[in-house]
């Protein structure tokens, strides 16, 4: 029979030949934690764009220390933690906004759902086309400001969680009284994603270049939602009545009934349309 410390001895030898392999696996977890963080990050933030860029970063600076013996796996690590501490930078207020509300989130909301169930393909366009127009014909007549955001379910889920999710049907009475002056929701976006309104009173970013100074707070988020988000948004100014649309942080203004029926025609039957055929 071993003596106990031989076995003991035995095992702890075991350990510490591994040492350097457990090292290893801690380093691959560790590198596999920090690529994933950033790449969720950017993905959830609808940067895909920029998805590429970093990772041919990170698998070029791989092949440079891999190739030259002079290059310390140190320094990939220290480039490692430069590059993805630049791209979170790019998204440090999503980052800490989604920080402090992750305990205000337990399971699906009502937009999450209503964003599965009603894709602009399953919609019955004409009838989502016509409330909407009625809806900003008589919000322009009586110079009624509205900002109304078109989704394709990409929006980060920040943004719709700023609002009050409704998860209602389109309808323009309903579009009307949420944008009436003093209405609890009346100064925020409201967003469509497909045949219902997902959500309203929702805070958007502003855009930050120049534009004329008749362009205010409303303009300018309705056209800085489309620089970071794939949306289309319909803006109504509350001074002078005006029908904008953006798209791409390009805006389009004086837009009367028929332009704006094609404009929201582009939305629905970008895919297909209710009937799922191709437009």
């Amino acid at each position: 029979m071993r003596n106990p410390s031989v076995v003991w001895e035995g095992i702890k030898n075991v350990f510490v030949g591994f040492t350097g392999h457990w090292i290893i696996v801690f380093e691959a977890i560790f590198l596999f934690v920090v690529i994933y963080f950033v790449l969720r990050t950017l993905y959830n933030n609808n940067a895909k764009r920029l998805i590429p860029v970093y990772t041919a970063l990170v698998l070029l600076a791989g092949i440079i220390c891999l190739f030259m013996k002079h290059l310390s796996v140190e320094v990939f690590y220290i480039f490692l933690m430069l590059i993805s501490l630049f791209f979170l930078l790019l998204f440090s207020i999503d980052i800490k906004r989604s920080i402090w509300n992750s305990n205000k989130r337990t399971g699906k909301t009502v937009s999450d759902v209503a964003a599965k169930k009603n894709g602009p393909n399953t919609v019955k366009a004409d009838a989502c086309i016509a409330a909407i127009v009625r809806a900003v014909q008589n919000l322009s007549k009586n110079n009624i400001g509205a900002l109304i955001v078109f989704s394709n379910g990409n929006l980060p889920k920040d943004i719709v969680d700023s609002g009050i999710a409704l998860g209602a049907n389109i309808s323009s009475q309903l579009i009307e009284g949420i944008f009436i002056p003093k209405a609890p929701l009346h100064d925020g976006a409201m967003i469509i994603y497909g045949d219902k309104i997902q959500a309203a009173g929702c805070f958007l970013p502003l855009t930050q270049k120049d534009f004329p100074k008749d362009y205010g707070t409303r303009h300018r988020a309705g056209i800085g939602i489309t620089e970071v988000a794939d949306v289309s948004t319909v803006i109504v100014s509350e001074e002078t009545g005006i029908v904008s649309v953006v798209k791409r942080g390009e805006i389009t203004r004086y837009m009367d009934s028929e332009s704006l029926k094609r404009f929201l025609k582009e939305y629905y039957w970008k895919d297909g349309n209710a009937e799922g055929k191709k437009s």
